[in-house]
């Protein structure tokens, strides 16, 4: 699926920017359901991961889709082909918009012909934004992640993937690499002031989208604070700067 196709698909809402992904870092679907009821319509997309995914959060996100709202699902699949393939199909039947598959090229063609025909966004993973240059080096690449994101991203673009997650530092060289098309979601988003947490490679909501991001994802951001649809809607007009 296409940048375009995407927001053509995204619930129309002056309050909302379809390109913020609200990240649901909570431990308990009742926390996550509370939080989108204090968002309401400041956001309308929400990413699952696995803390909520291993709390109940797959039939939740069957809930999210039927009240009208996107979701994007960050499993970061990464198996054998098949079963790649069998859990993607499964994921079509669920309707979610978004899915994380790990960046390798075998697993990516898996699960392009596994969505084949479908609405889903299959995201490649490139480098984790937790990661910096001596995390990938203790991880065995002798590549630097910059110079490792964009042999990922050429990759997933021949495997003919949604998109890619990567830092917004790198959006831009993505950009050059993927085209117009792809989608470009980008976590380690911080409003400006705003502390960096376990993000290593951060950029604030209007750079990200000046270098190419077509998606932010920004979690503790909005589920921490004190008034969620606030700083959500603080989020999405510093977004409107870009």
């Amino acid at each position: 699926m296409s940048v375009a196709a995407l927001e053509q698909g995204s619930p129309s809402s002056s309050q909302h920017d379809p390109r913020l992904i609200v990240g649901l870092d909570v431990p308990t679907v009742a926390e996550a359901e509370a939080l989108v009821n204090r968002i309401g319509d400041a956001a309308m997309f929400y990413k699952i991961g696995y803390q909520l995914v291993f709390a109940g959060g797959l039939p939740f996100a069957r809930e999210l889709k039927a009240s009208g709202r996107n979701v994007f699902l960050d499993m970061k699949l990464l198996d054998i082909d098949n079963t790649v393939a069998k859990g993607v199909e499964n994921i079509v039947e669920m309707g979610v918009d978004m899915l994380t598959i790990h960046a390798y090229p075998k697993a990516m063609r898996a699960a392009v012909e596994a969505a084949k025909g479908s609405n889903l966004c299959l995201l490649a993973v490139t480098v984790l934004t937790s990661m910096d240059a001596a995390d990938v080096a203790e991880a065995g690449y002798a590549l630097a992640p910059e110079e490792l994101v964009l042999r990922r991203a050429a990759q997933a673009r021949d495997a003919g993937m949604g998109g890619i997650v990567c830092a917004a530092a790198e959006a831009k060289a993505v950009r050059e690499i993927v085209g117009p098309d792809m989608a470009i979601v980008t976590p380690g988003i911080r409003p400006a002031g705003a502390d960096h947490g376990d993000q290593k490679r951060v950029m604030t909501p209007a750079q990200a989208l000046a270098a190419g991001s077509s998606h932010l994802v920004v979690g503790r951001p909005v589920c921490k604070a004190s008034d969620p649809a606030s700083a959500a809607r603080a989020i999405t007009a510093e977004m409107a700067q870009d």
